[in-house]
């Protein structure tokens, strides 16, 4: 390249740089500054992960036992902490499950609710439905159970069908809760031969 073409090179350079460098700098930053971003909540995330499992562990040590106050301020910690992460969900279910089998039930039923309102997985959310719902039945308050059971997912109809027809026919509603044994029936897997026997027996003592 001769002198002349160099210099015409480096003016050509110089007028584009002009024109376009300010937004070209402008886009560099803004692609390193989120490259950043999502490397530090990558870090972020894996982070709080690991910090969780090893409450988590802290929470099946405490649920094993019966100690209610040290199960609730576990829990409610993980809650607090990492509501962000699967070990949250999980806790919750636990420390229900611990604390109602410890006698009580209304730290068991927060728990619960806790899930429902918090749970990133619909499964989680499902399951503590139905267990809250089985509380409600035993203080015999029927609509605030039912009304926990609308819309289930498909892989829940049949249990949550089954505990419809439970709460109906507490309420002496018998033709629905007939209805709803009936669509347990329809629901749940065919191998499944005990849930299945058990709600054939709670339909044929219906009558009808």
């Amino acid at each position: 390249m001769s002198y002349h073409d160099e210099q015409e090179s480096i003016e050509s350079l110089k007028a584009w740089w002009a024109q376009w460098g300010n937004g070209v700098t402008w886009i560099v930053l803004v692609a390193l500054v989120a490259a950043a971003g999502w490397n530090g909540w990558n870090y972020w995330q894996r982070h709080q992960a690991a910090e969780a499992a090893v409450l988590y562990d802290q929470v099946q040590q405490v649920t094993a036992g019966t100690d209610k106050a040290t199960i609730t301020r576990v829990s409610t910690d993980m809650e607090d902490k990492f509501s962000g992460t699967a070990y949250a969900q999980m806790t919750a279910l636990a420390a229900a499950k611990a604390l109602y089998a410890a006698g009580d039930e209304p730290g068991a039923k927060a728990q619960l609710q806790w899930a429902i309102d918090h749970a990133k997985d619909d499964e989680f959310k499902q399951i503590a439905k139905l267990r809250l719902a089985s509380l409600l039945l035993d203080e015999k308050a029927y609509d605030a159970g039912l009304a926990l059971l609308n819309d289930p997912s498909d892989a829940f109809k049949g249990v949550v069908a089954d505990r419809r027809g439970d709460l109906l026919a507490a309420q002496g509603k018998r033709d629905d809760a007939r209805t709803a044994y009936k669509l347990a029936l329809d629901s749940l897997p065919k191998n499944d031969a005990s849930a299945r026997q058990l709600i054939q027996f709670k339909l044929d003592a219906l009558g009808g």
